[in-house]
């Protein structure tokens, strides 16, 4: 064989090699709808007016994250196109808004979407579809099936778990405790009460009296009259932001000083704590799975330096003080996360088998010593909480991480 033959074969044999790596290479990419070479559509369903509208920032930070994305040149060179619809926190209206983005917007999946019947209202629609319902803004534990609905996967830790933390606590430092409940009347309230009742099944703590409020009710003020009535010594408000402050607010005016324990969802403290007064929120008790941006023992830390340039420079009307703003920062984090994991790969199963893949994922936001978890069994990425304390104009963290599944 010439030398010039054998030059030849040996180009012919690297052409063959290197059509048949970029045959390899155009295999692996793998589009539903929603995604292809230069863009990712994801759907998102929020609040933005009606009674919960005060968790709309949500849905506005996270806009602005995949802003900020797109412009250091999106997630393996694809820009995310975020499309996000106003559902007034009404069921009915979610699921006009997840058809919409769906069959219209064609969107690779629905992200973050907030609330718990709100969601609760799509889940069979986005199963059916095969369509992934991602990182559901609620804490109820019925997003934690992936055998039953496996296109449906939580976020933050469940309402059950929550509740089994402050009982825990309740127990150990008020065991004799005579206890009022405020409670939203849909199934975020109604989870949470169950985690409490099975919490305090065999102890001697009692729940001495209940009131359920509709979202629709313009003030739950004779509500906490009627809670005081009933004697109790410790007060849970299951309440969202509006609620939760009027609650605190009404408590100071009649003099009620009970223990005070308040869900995590309203521990915002520009978006409650503020508006029910500094004064009137002095030592209630919340739990914490994120770092809060108005205390300054996190000045230094550098995901919380990462997140104050992002809100300054990304969203600067945003509020520091209000819980959302690190919410939502944390959540888009975890899904550029997922779609990074997913590489060229974006199809609905693979969105769905990398969300059930990560390991240790710490977002900037999250506290440290938490981190996310998922497998193909479990679809509850944050599980712990901390306890913590309101004083001054700020929330103080106290004891251990906890996890509302533990016996610690």
């Amino acid at each position: 064989m010439t030398a010039a033959r054998q030059l030849l074969t040996a180009l012919a044999s690297a052409l063959v090699m290197i059509a048949a790596t970029c045959n390899v290479a155009m295999a692996q990419k793998a589009y539903d709808t929603g995604a292809g070479d230069s863009e990712i559509r994801i759907g998102n369903i929020m609040p933005y007016s009606g009674p919960a509208s005060a968790y709309g920032v949500i849905g506005r930070i996270e806009a602005a994250y995949f802003k900020m994305l797109n412009e250091h040149g999106g997630i393996h060179g694809r820009k995310v196109s975020f499309v996000s619809y106003d559902d007034g926190y009404s069921p009915a209206k979610t699921v006009e808004q997840a058809r919409k983005l769906v069959e219209s917007d064609n969107v690779l999946l629905i992200f973050n979407s907030l609330g718990t019947s709100t969601n609760a209202a799509i889940r069979k629609y986005m199963n059916e579809k095969q369509v992934p319902q991602l990182f559901v803004a609620s804490g109820s534990s019925k997003w934690n099936d992936p055998k039953d609905y496996p296109w449906t996967m939580g976020w933050q830790p469940s309402y059950q778990d929550e509740a089994r933390v402050y009982a825990k606590y309740i127990i150990k430092h008020k065991p004799d405790a005579k206890i009022a409940v405020l409670y939203q009347n849909d199934d975020f309230g109604k989870d949470y009460l169950k985690g409490l009742k099975a919490a305090f099944a065999d102890k001697a703590v009692m729940i001495v009296a209940e009131e359920a409020y509709e979202t629709s009710e313009p003030t739950i003020d004779n509500r906490i009259v009627k809670l005081k009535a009933s004697g109790a010594d410790t007060f849970i408000s299951i309440t969202t932001p509006k609620f939760a402050a009027q609650a605190i607010k009404k408590a100071a005016e009649i003099a009620w000083t009970p223990l005070q324990i308040l869900t995590n969802v309203s521990a915002s403290v520009g978006g409650v704590m503020q508006p029910a007064g500094f004064e009137n929120s002095q030592g209630v008790i919340s739990a914490a799975y994120l770092k809060d941006a108005a205390d300054p023992q996190w000045d230094k830390d550098p995901g919380m330096q990462k997140f104050l340039i992002f809100l300054k420079t990304q969203y600067p009307e945003g509020n520091r003080l209000d819980a959302a703003t690190v919410f939502g920062y944390a959540a888009a984090q975890t899904m550029a996360k997922v779609l990074e994991m997913c590489g060229d790969d974006l199809t609905h199963a693979n969105v769905m088998k990398q969300a059930a893949s990560l390991k240790d994922f710490a977002p900037d936001t999250l506290l440290p010593g938490i981190t996310i978890n998922t497998s193909p069994t479990d679809f509850a990425p944050i599980k712990q909480l901390q306890l913590m304390r309101f004083r001054g104009e700020k929330w103080e963290l106290f004891g251990e991480i906890m996890s509302g599944g533990l016996g610690h």
